[in-house]
């Protein structure tokens, strides 16, 4: 009897248990099957449009970086070509005063220097203004960054002298330079006219 009483309950328990493991089942079964329900056509044609669409951003982004680092790079060669406007624009200038410097420098030095004493003030006058000249257009020079190459005793470099002649000079050593027939300038590092020199070599 105590079966009888309780059986209803049971089963009813376990009818419960059944429906709710088989409603589990079905809805896992019906999660599966919309899982494996294949993209629509409208759903490819997105996708496609999307891939697209990200293609020619890529593209554009890829296009737009390498404008801006052509932008950069011509305006830095613009900036560079402006400052080396402003260095070297006085260039052709400066050649023409290097002969006044020369014309200067040949006629202090062709002065005789036992002349040049109280008694002969007038020669004396001249000689100081000459030599007074001579240091201002040197200082000048300098201000705008134009340099003299005086290289007695260095080492010959193509890039700042040019050799006249090559000559064996006993007690020096050879590739250096022995004497310098004109003076040569540098303007700002670069060479605006070379030394001309005598170079030693081997006996």
């Amino acid at each position: 009897s105590f079966c009888l009483r309780t059986s209803p309950r049971l089963l009813c328990a376990a009818t419960q248990q059944k429906n709710t493991g088989q409603n589990l089942e079905e809805d896992q079964s019906q999660s599966q099957n919309e899982q494996k329900v294949e993209p629509s056509a409208a759903e490819k044609l997105l996708a496609e449009e999307k891939a697209k669409l990200e293609d020619q951003l890529k593209e554009v982004t890829d296009k737009y970086k390498r404008a801006l680092a052509d932008a950069e790079n011509i305006r830095q060669r613009s900036q560079k070509l402006v400052e080396e406007a402003k260095l070297y624009g006085i260039q052709s200038f400066c050649k023409d005063l290097l002969e006044v410097a020369d014309i200067l420098e040949k006629a202090t030095e062709s002065v005789p220097k036992e002349e040049i004493k109280d008694d002969n003030p007038h020669l004396k006058s001249l000689y100081e203004g000459l030599v007074m000249t001579e240091v201002q257009i040197q200082k000048v020079f300098k201000k705008h960054g134009l340099l003299r190459l005086n290289p007695v005793g260095a080492k010959f470099d193509p890039y700042e002298h040019e050799a006249l002649f090559h000559a064996p000079v006993e007690g020096q050593e050879p590739g250096t330079i022995a004497l310098v027939s004109k003076i040569g300038y540098k303007l700002h590092g670069r060479t605006l006219r070379p030394a001309l020199v005598g170079v030693v070599k081997d006996a």
